[in-house]
Formats: structure tokens, sequence, C-alpha cells
């Protein structure tokens, strides 16, 4: 089960209020929740941003992804700088969207045509060591074991 921290809608037509809440990834924006850790006023005079760190803190632990605007709002909170004292630095990578732009094209074909052609170069080379890791690379698959055999016996071998 993939849990998000996410926003739950609430407040009347035209003026909205979120609950940031803990949730199934497959449930509605507004549906089940497991549990209420917050609440957000984007409305109010300043914006109100109340949220549960300990709550929070935990789910994180556990798992929990945040969406990108629960992510801004744990930061506001400060409990995203918590998180990533608690675990460090290297092991948490803040949520982000990734958007594509349709007009660009990929550029790592380009850069992997090099460093195959450089082989070739040193096969055309050397006719010799072409010749004899030729053979070594086609008796390599002949020899690894089929996905039917065990591994207990290879290791016996």
């Amino acid at each position: 089960m993939a849990v998000k921290i996410r926003l739950m809608r609430v407040g009347k037509k035209k003026q909205p209020s979120y609950r940031v809440v803990v949730t199934d990834s497959r449930s509605p924006r507004d549906g089940r929740f497991i549990e209420v850790i917050g609440q957000y006023a984007p409305r109010a005079e300043p914006s109100v941003v109340s949220i549960d760190s300990d709550r929070a803190l935990h789910w994180l632990k556990v798992g929990a992804q945040p969406t990108e605007q629960a992510g801004k709002l744990l930061e506001i909170a400060g409990v995203w700088a918590a998180y990533k004292a608690d675990v460090g630095k290297d092991a948490v990578v803040k949520p982000k969207v990734k958007v594509k732009a349709k007009t660009e094209k990929p550029a790592p074909p380009v850069a992997e045509a090099p460093a195959a052609e450089a082989p070739a170069v040193e096969a055309e080379s050397e006719p010799e060591a072409a010749a004899e890791e030729a053979p070594a690379a086609v008796d390599a698959p002949a020899e690894a074991p089929a996905p039917d055999e065990p591994a207990a016996e290879e290791a016996s071998e």
C-alpha cells in the first residue's frame, strides 16, 4: 500500500481550506484517509499552516511520500528539515514533479554512439585478440545456468 501525505479540500464554495492528511494513494482526494495531521488555510491573512510535527515525522519515517504542495507545507512547518536531520541529508530527496517538454529530443543516444564505436576500432587493429575474445563471449551465455536449474548445484561445482 502506497501511503501519501496530501491535502484534502474542505470549506464552502469559493472559500477553500485544506486538511493535511495521511491517506492511501488510491483513495480519492476528499475520500478516505488514515489520519489528519494538520490544517492549511490559504485565504487567511497571513496563511495559516498548522501541522502536528510529531505525527508528520512519524509518517515520513514510515515511508509516506508527500505530494508537491504537502511537501512545501512540511517545509514551512519545519518538519521537512527535522526529517532530513533525522534520516540524513544524502538519503532524502525533496519530492518534485518532473515536467517533460514535448519539443526536446533526448541527447543520450548521441553520447552512447562514440562509446560503442571505440571497441570496434580496437577489434580492427588487433584481429587475433578479437578472434580470441569472440568465442569467449559466445561460450559465456552457453555456460550460464538455465533458470530451471537451482543455484545450489552451481555453487557445488
